[in-house]
């Protein structure tokens, strides 16, 4: 049947041309984006309370909401903000499927409901948002700008986002700088005071006229009337003519307030080229392509900026994901490219341009079939998808060479086509079977990695599994198909075949000198490997490789925080940042950025939004990288400076973003306790142990001041002397300071709220404000400072906690170069001992950074061992050994010394990527030894000696090992060493499989053979060696030395008849020919030369020997023979004449008897 298949060639033709069609529709067809779409598991809960205090937010609305959720199960942390105004937690739930998820959510959900009642009556419905890979960071950011006026800019930044969020595949849209509008009736204090007016019943007036009322219906006559009362309306002149009772009579609204149409406060301000402006953050639902999406948004862009003219309003494209995508892909795509075509080189070279061609083609077929792989399972085409792609080309090419060079050997000898592929892979199909399964086995465990890194990664082992089981399909079908057909004359002796011939030979009689060198003395080659594997381990742990276990590229683009002394305006913060910002564009190069804003309000962190008028930010996003440009660090130091003499801020930091998997600072303490005073003197002497740790850097903690807070209390005899209502006071108050929304109506289809408040002007200092009256029914009036008393203090602007307790986070950078996120932190935790005990109340929570790499790693751990077992289980029952598996596994550490030193001279990171690319050299390596050891097992079944065995096998085999090396290493080295541009993600992991293959290689190629040597034992039958045996010499002597005859290296001084025949040049190489197919397993290769040599020189014992011991093993290999048998008697008689050794010649007669009795 599988011949059958072989030759059906339309079958084939078809099948390839199908998925290559196939696979390539569907990779330009698969959705692109930066990061693969998944669920951190992460839930961020907002709840307002506009004008709390930070103390009154964590009282009111934090600590309630946090009763809630210790209810919620699986539960792994919750972190909480408590901020003026607003309350922000932070609940990450532990590892759990989609399902179990939604069913947590559901629980979220209910209990937050049930705390609402524990509320203010202000605070509305918490707002819950959660966290996936798409909406950590927004795929695209657009600035709205013009000086067309404040309202026309609102309202065009509205249109904007409302017809961005309607696009298809945009998930959400979020705003700073935008203003809701307000109707607002600003009413004149002094006037309400001479009418006996209270601020009070006027709000409630302005509120009951606002009434929108179904009154139900009448019977007017025979026909049926709906009533309904309308009193909202959105014009200031109408609502001017509402009449407000006084002591005095009626007085219209307007003449005591003044009525206009207006934005609420600004609670952020945003600038771009010098003119207010509205920031739009877009952010794309999970598997959409990024680059149609942006392309949409550009579209739009366009369509909006022909209207500028008119309108004023212009809308920019600061930034987007789609060039770090692009950029991304193009890089893949370039260095695939040049591998391909050094693959298709090194090919060339070692088997001729058909062959190297069909193994090409061979590539195009995996990948082909792996895109169309990923579109029916619904994946992207994302980061992690190259990774397994980029692990992957250094694998998939491996069977199509073992295969391939095992039937370029045949076809060599003239063997047809058919009779070659179907000997080859009866030769090397097991062994390569074996050797996918067992990377398979590697990486499989991976996809069971818990946490972020987890779910980031979980395509990568998946994608690696398909690509190697395509490649089986092509190497045990397309490809031997294909030489099948076309048939290619591999037999030809032209000028460059002769030269790859003579090449080959070469290198094995090189390489097996060197190896019987090191058997002789396997100690020296112990010692050798011991010194080399020392001299690693003092690299690595003399931090001569740099660690970095989330080492990534950065997005082109970084933020410059800025935070003001508390209580600042949000007008002077606006102003610094706008000198911040001349001088960071003055400190740009020519056309370097895309675009420069600064907003104040806000200050988005790589895991919380923080809010404050003292507090803003400046994005920089720059252009994508050039030849000649800076990265974003070098910007960052050429503008740092300059930035850090400006008067005025207090802290100024910088933060890049990541590409890869979301993780916080290396250095992250959370200094938890209950006494907050103790917890401010333990994060001072924590910030004492940070500063002299090595290699930390930019260290920062959140505690930082608030403003200064009035605190009101009421008189309650006061009240109760002017008879008055203390609510009544309580919303004078409110009046006279941020005032009511009273009520809400609509104003060109947007919802206006109407706000009743005192006629906003500048206070000098706290008496004005209590100065303020309230009028009474009498006409007077009572001032507020005779209601109320007061006190000054400031206050904190932010309160956190952490597992619902008290907390301070500090925080630091850390230079990769000097050390590592678990050296460092554990250096921290051993110095903070020695200081614990004078703090008893607080504990340290390193989670963070340092909890992902600790899970990481641990997990790897384990999951590595399961791997481990898992290839061993495969080599087991396909050795049917328990020692030969051990010998495989041996490449392991011998590919790790290969990936130190690579990582030391690249100066590439170890990284958890890198890890990846471990795995993936561990099964490459591992495939070699393989090949190796089924190759030794195959010749043992003929009872050869196990020396012979080994030697012959690795001479076999190291052409095809050679190979399948170089090619592998060419086709990753582009990417290794940027030739078509690098990849801090990519990068590492090439340049981890090339080094690491390289030396591992090398090395197993003599490692295994001793191995084996060592560690199996055989009895097998003798008659295969040619000459005696000198017992003096030991065991290991002793197989030397018959490796050395048999592969024609001992000394000929007894026989000098064989002397003169090699002092002729013609008959020299006749012998060194039959030497050559004698040691690659030719039996009548070397029939032909011997039978040559024997009958010029009948009385050369050892040609005779020679001629007789290659008939026997033909017959051996291939039956009884009535032409050969004869033959090989005749040259023993011959060999025995002239003298051969008897021993020798008894074991021989032997062999014949015993083929004589196998035919009968």
């Amino acid at each position: 049947m599988f011949y059958k298949l072989l030759q059906n060639h339309t079958l084939t033709n078809l099948t390839f041309f199908l998925v290559l069609a196939l696979g390539w529709l569907s990779y330009y067809q698969l959705p692109r984006e930066q990061d693969p779409s998944i669920n951190f598991n992460w839930v961020q809960i907002w709840a307002y309370w506009p004008g709390a205090t930070a103390p009154d937010i964590e009282a009111r609305v934090t600590e309630p909401l946090e009763e809630g959720i210790k209810k919620v199960p699986d539960v792994k942390f919750v972190s909480s903000t408590s901020r003026e105004g607003v309350s922000s937690i932070l609940v990450r739930f532990s590892d759990m499927d989609e399902d179990q998820f939604d069913k947590r959510m559901t629980d979220l959900r209910r209990e937050l409901q049930a705390r609402q009642s524990d509320l203010p009556d202000t605070v509305k419905q918490p707002d819950i948002f959660v966290i996936s890979s798409s909406k950590a960071f927004p795929t695209a950011t657009l600035v709205v700008y013009g000086q067309s006026g404040e309202e026309v800019m609102h309202d065009t930044a509205k249109n904007v986002k409302d017809d961005l969020s309607r696009m298809k595949g945009i998930d959400d849209v979020l705003s700073v700088g935008d203003r809701d509008a307000e109707l607002q009736v600003d009413f004149l204090p002094h006037r309400l005071l001479g009418l006996g007016i209270s601020a009070v019943d006027l709000a409630d007036t302005v509120r009951a006229y606002f009434k929108d009322l179904a009154a139900g219906d009448l019977q007017i006559g025979d026909q049926k009337w709906l009533i309904r009362l309308s009193g909202t309306s959105s014009d200031p002149e109408y609502i001017g003519s509402f009449p407000i009772a006084s002591g005095h009579g009626e007085v219209l609204l307007r003449n005591i307030a003044d009525i206009t149409r207006g934005r609420e406060k600004a609670r952020e301000l945003v600038r771009f080229k010098g003119q207010p402006a509205v920031l739009l953050l877009v952010y794309k639902k999970g598997k959409v392509n990024n680059l149609e999406l942006l392309e949409k948004v550009d579209a739009y862009i366009h369509q909006k900026n022909q209207l500028a003219q008119r309108t004023g309003v212009h809308l920019a494209l600061l930034d987007d994901q789609t060039e770090s995508t692009r950029a991304a892909l193009s890089v893949m795509e370039r260095n695939a490219l040049i591998g391909l075509l050094l693959v298709l080189l090194a090919t060339w070279a070692f088997l001729g341009f058909k062959i190297a061609m069909f193994t090409s083609l061979g590539i195009t077929f995996v990948l082909a079939g792996t895109f169309w792989a990923l579109s029916l399972v619904g994946e992207t085409l994302n980061i992690s998808v190259l990774l397994g792609v980029v692990i992957s080309l250094g694998m998939l090419v491996d069977d199509a060479v073992v295969v391939v060079e095992a039937i370029y050997y045949r076809m060599r000898q003239g063997v047809d086509a058919l009779s070659s592929v179907t000997a080859a892979l009866q030769e090397v199909g097991p062994a390569v079977t074996t050797a996918v399964l067992t990377t398979i086995a590697a990486f499989l465990p991976l996809m069971l990695l818990p946490g972020v890194l987890g779910d980031f990664m979980r395509v990568v082992p998946f994608v690696v599994s398909v690509a190697l089981i395509i490649s089986l399909i092509e190497a045990f079908w397309i490809l031997p198909s294909h030489i099948v057909e076309l048939k290619p004359n591999l037999s030809s002796r032209h000028r460059v075949q002769l030269l790859r011939n003579k090449a080959t030979r070469r290198l094995r009689h090189f390489y097996t000198v060197l190896l019987i060198r090191l058997l002789r003395r396997p100690k020296q080659g112990l010692y050798a490997l011991l010194i080399l594997l020392a001299s690693i381990s003092l690299i690595l742990f003399s931090g001569g490789v740099r660690i970095d276990f989330f080492a990534a590229d950065y997005y082109r683009l970084f933020y410059v925080n800025v935070e003001m002394q508390p209580g600042t305006t949000l007008e002077k913060t606006s102003s610094t940042l706008d000198e911040i910002q001349t001088v960071i564009e003055e400190a740009l190069q020519a056309d370097e950025a895309r675009g420069v804003v600064n907003y104040v309000g806000q200050q988005f962190t790589d895991k919380e939004v923080l809010s404050g008028d003292n507090r803003g930010q400046i994005l920089v996003s720059l252009k994508p990288l050039g030849s000649g440009g800076r990265d974003v660090q070098a910007v960052i130091d050429s503008v740092s400076e300059a930035v850090s003499d400006i008067p005025g801020p207090i802290n100024v930091s910088y933060l890049k973003r990541k590409m890869g998997p979301p993780t916080s600072k290396a250095i992250s303490i959370k200094v938890r306790g209950d006494d907050i005073v103790e917890i401010r003197r333990a994060v001072s002497t924590l910030r004492a142990i940070l500063e002299q740790t090595p290699g930390v850097a930019d260290i920062y903690d959140d505690d930082s001041a608030g403003g200064m807070e009035l605190q009101l209390q009421l008189n309650p005899d006061a009240i109760t002397r002017a008879e008055l209502d203390p609510v009544e006071v309580v919303r004078a108050v409110h009046l006279y300071a941020a005032g009511e929304i009273v009520a809400n109506t609509q104003y060109m289809g947007d919802r206006l709220n109407v706000r009743v408040r005192a006629k906003p002007q500048a206070i000098q200092d706290i008496d004005t404000f209590m100065n303020n009256s309230i009028g009474l029914s009498d006409g007077g009036g009572i001032a507020l400072s005779e209601l109320l008393t007061y006190k000054e203090r400031s206050t904190v602007s932010n309160i956190r906690h952490q597992d619902f307790r008290r907390a301070i986070t500090l925080e630091a950078n850390l230079d990769t170069a000097i050390s590592n996120t678990l050296l460092a932190n554990r250096q921290i935790e051993q110095q903070w001992q020695a200081f614990s005990r004078q703090f008893p109340g607080v504990n340290l929570d390193f989670s963070g950074e340092m909890d992902d790499v600790e899970e990481s790693l641990g997990a790897m751990v384990a999951l590595f061992i399961l791997g481990i077992g898992l290839v061993y289980l495969v080599l087991g029952t396909q050795f049917n050994s328990y020692i030969q598996p051990l010998i495989v596994l041996t490449v392991v550490p011998l590919a790790f010394i290969g990936v130190v030193l690579g990582l030391f001279i690249s100066g590439n990171p170890l990284s958890l990527f890198t890890l990846y690319g471990v795995v993936a050299l561990g099964g490459i390596a591992a495939n070699d030894a393989i090949v190796l050891i089924s190759t030794i097992n195959g010749k043992l079944t003929t009872n050869t000696p196990v020396a012979t065995a080994v030697a012959y096998a690795a001479r076999r085999r190291v052409v095809p090992i050679m190979i399948t090396s170089i090619t592998t290493i060419a086709g990753l080295f582009s990417l290794a060493v940027g030739l078509g541009g690098k990849s801090l993600i990519w990068s590492p992991v090439a340049t981890t499989i090339v080094w690491g293959l390289t030396f591992s290689t090398l090395l197993s190629l003599f490692v295994i053979p001793l191995a084996y040597i060592v560690c199996i034992k055989t009895s097998v039958k003798q008659y295969t060696m040619l000459g005696a045996l000198d017992t003096s010499l030991g065991v290991y002597g002793q197989m030397l030395y018959r490796i050395k005859v048999i592969l024609g290296f001992s000394d000929r001084q007894d026989d000098p008849v064989l002397a003169v025949a090699l002092n002729n040049v013609e008959h020299k190489q006749l012998y060194d020919s039959g030497i050559l197919a004698w040691r690659e397993g030719d039996s009548f290769s070397a029939i032909k030369c011997f039978e040559n040599l024997s009958d010029e020189y009948k009385n050369s014992s050892t040609l005779n020997l020679f001629a007789a011991q290659a008939l026997i093993r033909y017959m051996e290999e291939n039956g009884w023979d009535v032409g050969y048998m004869p033959r090989a008697r005749r040259y023993l008689i011959r060999a025995r004449q002239s003298g051969a050794d008897y021993h020798t010649l008894d074991i021989l007669e032997k062999a014949c008897d015993a083929l004589d009795e196998d035919r009968v």
